[in-house]
């Protein structure tokens, strides 16, 4: 272990352990690129990392003089090196967390639980005076829906996920306390770690071919299958553990499916024309073989464990009658009946076995990707229903009852047939419900498609709103198809209507399998008939004689701008005061899924605007809904940054209005913060946890003082109106300003961005060679300021907003928001979080780059003098003198990780500036810019 490597870990306040775990990834990564490369890239690797960290910018020139004098391929066998060091050290800190929570849980009791625990959260309720009845009935509230989706933000390859994980292990072995292993175990350990260390370098890290939708399907139910099956099972015992030491033994044996995931991945097609019926339908069947062959590996551990009796116990004629009742249905070898024949559990188990194995053996062929979705051939007449998700639950609920009828009630209520009720509960047969998203406006064309080709209305787009919501209603009202079927419609149409058609057997096959359809740019009333009118076009929807409606499906309105923020309110009193649509949603049992988009938001209005707008509007909503008797669930379209909605999620949750506190959240989980959050078991754990106790708590806060008002006061709101106004029109003058956009795409790498195989979706609504703000989306605009370290989408106008209002009288009142209301606290605390992630020293040199290429110096002008701003505003009034406390772990990660993100920071600028200085760039040179965009993306651990 290397000296100075440890000293430095040490002197950046990392602790002893962790120090010394950052040390050992250190050696390991430069001793096999010693193997790899050679001695020179590793030694230029280790020796500029040396000098950073000694001296810090002042060497900055030195350092990068000497980088220009070497060629591209010893750059990239040093952006390797350093890539795979900034991997290890991602993991190293993840294995961290884990060591600090479990040491925190060692200590915890039931008198002091843990912090953000479940625990905590329902010992809260007892102390504040709930009932367990009480307790139990918040409980059935909570819908807690983490959504994973696919964006250009996964950088990396989920076989780089796989080695970087074995490593993980191994380093985890190789740092624990004294005496755990022995020294053959150690030094087997450290094999494997050089052993995944080769592996990696000899990998590639940029993906050779763009990355398929089935490629991200693939990577997200990667993580479904593994981690998030094996932790749900585990917060569901949490949360009957906190029950029963708060309230006693008879807490319930079962809860209530508080925690269920969705993915829009292969569902969401807007923007991203590779998302076609067929891929739909592939993710459907994928969704479901992975649901059915993970329920069928946990029957094969109930069957080995449930071992009872009936010599030994007395079992309820209930189950033997079913055992009876399935021996033609599900029959089993004659050797298993003799086998087991005073095992009814065990016959039981295997039936249910025997019925799943034919609902795999008739999925339709994998790679057919023909629309077909049902779990079984269609059924002749009279046949027996098919075994369902409701069926399979069904027969563990009777094991249970029948193992409790049988004096062994705690083999019920643990174990794997305890987690096998909360997977049936959680997964059901379809794993993860899949939304479908569209933009608006090829729900417009398409309807305009069908009305003229069957003579209803020859220029539908031509029509104001009323008349729109006059003719769409007419038409919902009216049952005859407008195209009769294999008639021809335009290619959009064709599009639109063929994904619906996917969906509609997708429910008929398993009602759970489709969430919702999500309308991007929801901004009157007519996009949202629009879609019904299309779902009632394939048979998804249909209005009876007597007014009411048939619906398996539910309409969600995505507003995404800051403008349809504010109409949200208005748009939703239209939409429920519409006659078919109040008939839809009584159809959908009266609930509203409304989701808010962060990303665009953001870059539409800038960090402050956004925040306010978009919790402002949360507040309207929700009383918007109640005045209708509408239930309410938020879908929060967060990204993994700041500038795109991230931060603690638990935090974000209690940030959010009283009135808006439902129970009932969904929120995007995207690219990295995937990957981060659901890599190791330990880490998904705290981050279920934390949601499940931020929700209880934010739900019963609520319920004690139903407060309707966006701010605290009226003061605080006309003075948050204020701020957010200023914010907006700084942010407005810097990416409005025509010098902008020159400086920005050559002070960034947004271009080489561009060129990366890291998703399906196209980084821009326009061809790569027609970027422009406009057209550029969310995720790359985000991705892009971020490997500057400008970080400015999380943070750009808070100086300008807050300069006047720490000079005056507006002081206290900012101090007093920031001592007591969540929702400011979040929105200041990410701000300091993501400012203390920039680095300004090093984006001046990105636009010193910029400017030498003939940009204007007055947009990088413009962001530092705004951080200082921001710096000097946000430390007044939080009363700090650094943007992080400096005894925190954060603050001693950043400054640890600071030198080496300088170094590649550096490199690339040296690559960037090759690639400007010839007509001709080598594919080597690209190569290397590719990989010094995936290393910062790996140090930054941020990409969008």
């Amino acid at each position: 272990m290397s000296d100075s490597a440890l000293a430095a870990a040490r002197s950046a306040g990392l602790t002893d352990v962790h120090a010394r775990r950052v040390a050992l990834v250190e050696r390991l990564v430069l001793q096999v690129a010693r193997e790899r490369y050679g001695d020179a890239p590793a030694d230029l690797a280790e020796g500029w990392l040396d000098r950073v960290r000694a001296d810090g910018p002042a060497v900055f020139d030195a350092v990068a003089a000497d980088i220009e004098g070497h060629d591209v391929d010893t750059l990239k066998a040093v952006l390797r090196t350093l890539t795979a060091y900034f991997h290890l050290v991602n993991k190293a800190e993840q294995i961290e967390i884990v060591r600090i929570n479990r040491e925190r849980e060692m200590a915890a009791s039931a008198e002091a639980p843990r912090g953000e625990s479940i625990q905590e959260a329902v010992a809260d309720l007892k102390a504040n005076g709930r009932t367990r009845a009480e307790a139990l009935a918040l409980i059935q509230t909570l819908d807690i829906q983490p959504t994973l989706t696919a964006h250009p933000t996964e950088a990396r390859r989920r076989t780089v996920l796989l080695h970087q994980q074995e490593a993980a292990a191994a380093l985890d072995r190789l740092t624990a306390p004294e005496g755990t292993f022995t020294p053959a175990e150690l030094d087997a350990a450290e094999d494997e770690a050089l052993d995944r260390l080769r592996l990696l370098l000899a990998t590639d890290e940029v993906r050779p071919a763009a990355v398929t939708v089935r490629d991200e399907v693939r990577h997200g139910l990667y993580f479904v299958a593994t981690t998030i099956w094996d932790v749900v099972p585990r917060i569901h015992a949490d949360l009957r553990r906190a029950l029963r030491q708060s309230y006693g033994e008879d807490a319930p044996a079962t809860l209530p499916p508080f925690l269920r995931y969705r993915s829009w991945i292969g569902g969401d097609r807007d923007g991203n024309p590779n998302v076609t019926a067929e891929v739909t339908a592939w993710t459907l069947r994928a969704h479901r073989e992975d649901a059915l062959r993970l329920h069928r590996r946990g029957l094969n551990q109930l069957r080995l464990d449930l071992s009872v009796s009936d010599h030994q116990v007395t079992f309820p004629d209930a189950l033997w009658n079913s055992v009876h009742a399935d021996r033609e249905a599900a029959p089993l070898p004659e050797r298993r009946w003799r086998q087991n024949v005073n095992e009814p559990i065990r016959l039981k188990v295997m039936q249910m076995a025997t019925k799943l194995d034919r609902l795999i053996e008739t999925l339709p062929d994998g790679d057919s990707g023909q629309p077909q979705v049902g779990a079984s051939q269609p059924r002749a007449a009279g046949d027996a229903p098919a075994y369902d998700a409701a069926a399979f639950t069904a027969d563990l609920d009777l094991i249970a009852d029948s193992l409790t009828e049988a004096g062994l009630a705690p083999l019920a209520e643990s174990g794997a047939l305890a987690d096998a009720r909360a997977r049936a509960a959680t997964f059901g047969f379809h794993l993860a419900a899949l939304d479908l998203r569209q933009h608006s406006a090829l729900h417009e064309a398409a309807v305009a498609d069908l009305l003229a080709r069957a003579e209803v209305e020859a220029d539908y787009a031509a029509l104001d709103e009323d008349a729109r919501m006059a003719l769409l209603t007419r038409e919902l009202a009216n049952p005859r198809p407008f195209i009769r079927l294999g008639g021809e419609v335009g290619e959009t149409t064709d599009r639109v209507l063929s994904a619906l058609r996917v969906a509609k057997a997708a429910i008929e096959a398993e009602p759970a399998s489709i969430g919702n359809y999500i309308i991007s740019m929801t901004d009157a009333v007519s996009d949202v008939l629009e879609v019904l009118l299309l779902c009632k076009e394939v048979g998804l929807w249909r209005r009876l004689a007597d007014g009411t409606v048939v619906s398996p499906i539910d309409v969600a309105p995505l507003l995404e701008t800051i403008a349809d923020l504010e109409a949200g309110p208005a748009l939703l009193t239209a939409l429920f005061q519409n006659e078919v649509y109040a008939a839809h949603l009584a159809a959908r049992g009266g609930m509203q899924e409304v989701m808010l988009g962060y990303s665009d938001s953001n870059k539409d209005g800038g960090y402050w605007q956004a925040n306010w707008s978009l919790h402002k509007a949360q507040g309207a909503i929700a009383e918007t809904c109640r005045a209708h008797d509408v239930d309410l669930r938020f879908f929060h379209g967060r990204g993994g940054t700041v500038g795109r909605g991230g931060g603690r999620a638990g935090q974000a949750i209690r940030a959010m209005p009283p009135v808006a506190q439902t129970g009932r959240i969904r929120f995007t989980e995207q690219g990295e913060v995937i990957s981060f959050r659901y890599a190791l078991p330990g880490i998904a754990r705290r981050h279920l946890e934390q949601i499940v106790h931020a929700q209880l708590g934010a739900l019963a806060d609520a319920q004690r003082r139903p407060d309707t008002a966006a701010a605290p006061s009226d003061g605080a709101h006309a003075l948050m109106e204020r701020l957010a106004d200023r914010s907006m029109v700084a942010y407005r003058d810097l990416i409005d300003d025509e010098l902008f956009w020159p400086w920005y795409a050559a002070a960034t790498p947004i271009a080489h961005i561009a060129g990366l195989s890291i998703a399906s979706r196209p980084i821009s609504r326009k061809g790569v060679g027609e970027l422009d703000f406009a057209g550029l989306r969310a995720i790359p605009w985000v991705f892009s300021w971020t490997q500057p370290r400008y970080t400015a989408p999380g943070w750009y106008g808070v100086g300008t907003a807050l300069a006047d209002a720490i000079t005056g009288d507006d002081l206290a009142l900012l101090r007093e928001l920031q001592d007591e209301w969540p929702f400011f606290q979040a929105i200041t605390g990410n701000a300091l979080r993501e400012m203390a992630r920039a680095r300004m020293v090093v984006g001046r040199r990105y636009s010193a780059l910029a400017e030498h290429a003939g940009a204007s110096a007055a947009p990088f002008q413009s962001v530092e003098a705004e951080f200082s701003k921001a710096e000097t505003a946000l430390l007044r009034v939080a009363r700090r003198d650094t943007l992080l406390d400096p005894t925190r772990a954060i603050a001693a990660t950043i400054r640890y990780r600071n030198p080496a993100t300088d170094v590649l920071n550096l490199v690339q600028l040296d690559l960037m500036r090759r690639w400007r200085a010839t007509d001709a760039p080598s594919d080597d040179l690209r190569q290397a810019l590719l990989l010094s965009v995936n290393a910062i993306a790996a140090a930054m651990q941020s990409t969008g």
